[in-house]
């Protein structure tokens, strides 16, 4: 890595505004913690609002604006990888949003990267062949409802055939490669449960609100799905 990344990523790990001491950076970057001391003094004396000591760790103060972005040749082949796979797998407003933020970073890249990200876009594919668009457009409406905070309601068909009408408290969303599911608090079961994307037939956003901003839903989910409680 050079030194100018690796200034660039202390930043980036700083920006918290936890404490991090200098063997957790040294061990993060794979450097000696003789670096970072010095990887942090050419950062405070270039302007870097960074406070702490060695010994104790550091930490950047809040406010602080991190320099424009500059990608790695790998980096972006990962960010194509990624927008690729949200463009094939996840829902299509989320799809479309993916391909403008690649517009916006390839309008400001460097001639040199700009070819590395077309030669990129050229050689990888993600056909959507395990998940057709329309049974990915629940999803839409099941982000919305977990960013808001917004019950759901949802006409959902078992894999026996079996349809319900059910008011869903959406958690989380995860991708098994074949299929998305929701992870949910089901009012009609009183109790948390997990509903593949594709099954759902219908859903409507509705203008009742649950409180999970701060995650302690979806981690009792996740505790419940591995059996942790």
């Amino acid at each position: 890595m050079r030194p100018a990344d690796r200034l660039f990523q202390i930043i980036l790990m700083l920006r918290n505004g936890r404490v991090i001491t200098a063997r957790a950076l040294a061990e993060a970057l794979e450097v000696s913690e003789r670096t970072i001391y010095r990887d942090i003094a050419d950062l405070i004396g270039s302007g870097a609002p960074i406070d702490g000591e060695a010994g104790v760790g550091y930490r950047l103060r809040r406010g602080y604006q991190v320099p424009p972005l500059m990608f790695t040749g790998d980096e972006l082949e990962a960010l194509v990888i990624g927008a690729k796979l949200v463009q094939s797998y996840a829902d299509p407003a989320l799809g479309k949003a993916a391909a403008q933020a690649m517009a916006r970073i390839e309008a400001v890249l460097p001639r040199a990267l700009e070819e590395r990200i077309a030669g990129s876009e050229m050689r990888f594919c993600a056909p959507a062949l395990m998940q057709p668009e329309p049974q990915r457009e629940p999803m839409t409406l099941l982000r919305l409802g977990m960013e808001k905070g917004q019950k759901v309601q949802v006409r959902y068909r078992r894999e026996d055939g079996e349809v319900s009408e059910r008011t869903l408290w959406p958690l989380g969303l995860v991708f098994w490669g074949h299929c998305w599911t929701l992870g949910a608090w089901c009012e009609l079961r009183q109790g948390f449960r997990t509903f593949r994307v594709d099954r759902i037939e219908a859903v409507e956003l509705g203008e009742e609100r649950f409180d999970d901003r701060y995650g302690h839903l979806w981690g009792k989910y996740l505790a419940e799905a591995r059996g942790d409680c």
